[in-house]
């Protein structure tokens, strides 16, 4: 059973290769995204993200969801040496380079409650796998050409976990490097990374753009991710184990 919506800004596909799957497990599924859609917008006036960047709700008052991103936010700039940062050069918060990834975990977490194996989460292009498609196939997931983005350079084999990519081609200039806040992002044009769950995932390959060409050599550090680059020429760069994926 597969659904498709648009929330958050950006198309949101399910998929439940289970055979009890209904139309009630995919609609929490989509309840539960427009829920983080309203808290953590930026583009609403009325969320509660928005709300903190005009100053207008105290962190006495913050709700636990928020909480636990803002801390999670400041774990993984530690993590990245800097290079992950929610606060903008504006000085405005904007956790969308982590909420996406952590939304989706979660909303994977609430189909595994429901006792559920098999399914598929894409939402804008962060992914996160459970076991398998209908027939026991393998989920398979495409890179795009960032120059092309009608061609796919790879195709990968995903079991359990989460492929994220970061880029600057489709959205312009929105990812930036928190140590140099006027430097234009123009080395890499796209940097996937595969990690054990898609929060983990989304969060290292943002911060591994904001790094450059050394994005890679930095996700090549992190035990259990594989990452693949391509910059600005079209060159490839992958990390040592990625190959294993690759269908």
């Amino acid at each position: 059973m597969k659904r498709t919506e648009l929330v958050m800004g950006m198309p949101v596909i399910v998929e439940i290769a289970d055979a009890h799957a209904d139309s009630a497990a995919l609609g929490s599924v989509f309840e539960y995204f427009r829920y983080v859609d309203e808290k953590f917008s930026t583009y609403k006036s009325d969320s509660e993200i928005s709300k903190i960047n005009r100053h207008a709700l105290p962190e006495q008052d913050w709700s636990a969801d928020m909480r636990e991103v803002f801390r999670l936010a400041e774990k993984t700039k530690l993590q990245t040496e800097n290079y992950f940062d929610i606060r903008k050069p504006d000085g405005q918060y904007d956790p969308s380079g982590l909420v996406k990834g952590w939304a989706i975990r979660n909303a994977a977490r609430l189909l595994r409650a429901e006792g559920f194996r098999n399914f598929y989460i894409n939402a804008g292009g962060d992914i996160e796998t459970s076991g398998s498609a209908e027939h026991g196939a393998p989920w398979t997931v495409g890179i795009k050409n960032p120059f092309n983005t009608g061609e796919i350079v790879k195709v990968l084999e995903i079991g359990n976990g989460g492929i994220a990519t970061s880029g600057n081609y489709l959205r312009g200039n929105h990812i930036y490097n928190p140590k140099e806040k006027e430097e234009k992002l123009e080395e890499v044009s796209s940097l996937t990374v595969i990690g054990p769950d898609i929060y983990e995932a989304d969060r290292f390959a943002t911060a591994a753009f904001a790094m450059g060409k050394s994005g890679i050599v930095f996700i090549e550090s992190l035990p259990g991710f594989e990452g693949y680059m391509i910059d600005c020429t079209g060159m490839a760069t992958m990390t040592s184990g990625f190959e294993r994926y690759a269908k």
